[in-house]
């Protein structure tokens, strides 16, 4: 069986390898005459694997002491509440709204608080990032939040928004692990799994330790406390065990490969590859401004709605899956995270030479 090039924006690609050792492991993983999926989130051999997980994730980011890594469920969307609740100490926060994720995140932040729009693309399709050098952060805020990596429009903070000394929370869901990262720069950071790290089901997040609570309203669910969870380890109740041990073999499939910088060298690479393209193609553009692009997602379109839609039918047919852009920017889309081979991409661009030849 031929595997396809699957550029989808999540549940996205995994490493082949990956995926051929957790088959091996199916039935039996390691001796215990079980699958992951079937033993027990408080057996020594489920306590090995996410100790390695979390050991592994905390080498390859250098996680300092201080913070902790919780792996969660929920999804990212659940933390649109969480982050809120948790850290609304004053009731006050500014977002910085850079595409659907980051406005979704603010629009439920207003109901726990006052949630202060300070920057927006809008204007522009949020096609751009805005410039966060100077902006009007409210004094009384809890926290400024971003998400880094916009998906859906294919646009990334480059820089770190300047935050005036307030705890900075980012949405890194689509960029997680694609290069190295300054921990320290961050209050939290958090991302869902399914686009760069593991299957869908796992939300890993990060976050310093003294804005961990533990003198929350009543009215916060015992579930969405961080304390409920960093306290347990992440085992308070039982998680998403198989999710997290792909995550883990993940975590040692980039260490093996060289680590973060490494990740960055090859996502580096590859993207160059689409984005020239890009740049000199008499069809197709881009439609992102240039220093704002992300190394993983690179949304593009012809002009012409007929065109888009017979391009993505013909690269399914040519193996190319999941190239269609988000339904509400229409277009093309090509998600290229880490465990894409550089293979794909020249395919994806000599399938595009191909087309273009064919239609100018």
């Amino acid at each position: 069986m031929k595997r396809v090039y699957n550029f989808s924006a999540g549940p996205a690609v995994l490493p082949e390898e990956v995926l051929r050792e957790a088959a091996e492991e199916m039935l039996d993983y390691k001796g215990t005459g079980m699958s992951v999926m079937e033993m027990s989130h408080r057996s020594k051999a489920f306590e090995e694997i996410i100790q390695t997980a979390e050991a592994d994730l905390r080498e390859l980011m250098q996680i300092p002491d201080n913070y902790k890594v919780l792996f969660l469920q929920g999804g990212a969307s659940q933390q649109f509440a969480a982050v809120p609740l948790n850290l609304m100490k004053n009731g006050v926060a500014d977002y910085i709204v850079t595409g659907q994720w980051a406005k979704k995140a603010y629009q439920e932040a207003q109901r726990f608080g006052k949630a202060v729009k300070i920057a927006s693309s809008e204007d522009q399709t949020f096609s751009y990032i805005p410039d966060c050098s100077d902006l009007p952060i409210d004094e009384d805020a809890d926290y400024v939040y971003i998400c880094q990596n916009n998906t859906i429009y294919g646009t990334v903070f480059h820089e770190l928004p300047n935050t005036k000394g307030k705890p900075l929370v980012a949405d890194i869901s689509s960029c997680f692990l694609s290069e190295p990262v300054d921990v320290t720069k961050y209050g939290m950071l958090y991302g869902g799994a399914q686009k760069n790290i593991g299957p869908a089901g796992v939300v890993i997040a990060i976050i310093r330790e003294d804005l961990i609570r533990d003198d929350l309203p009543k009215t916060v669910p015992t579930m969405l406390q961080y304390k409920t969870q960093a306290d347990a380890d992440s085992l308070y109740n039982t998680p998403p065990c198989y999710g997290i041990y792909i995550c883990g073999k993940v975590f040692q499939w980039i260490k093996k490969l060289g680590g973060l910088e490494e990740m960055k060298r090859r996502n580096e690479e590859k993207a160059a590859i689409l984005y020239d393209f890009l740049d000199s193609s008499k069809l197709f553009r881009g439609t992102v401004r240039k220093e704002d692009r992300s190394l993983m997602n690179v949304p593009f379109v012809t002009g012409d709605d007929a065109l888009d839609k017979e391009f993505v039918a013909k690269a399914k047919e040519a193996g190319i899956e999941n190239i269609k852009g988000h339904r509400s920017v229409g277009g093309m889309r090509a998600s290229i995270y880490n465990a894409m081979p550089k293979e794909g991409v020249e395919y994806l661009v000599d399938f595009m030479k191909k087309f273009e030849a064919d239609h100018t």
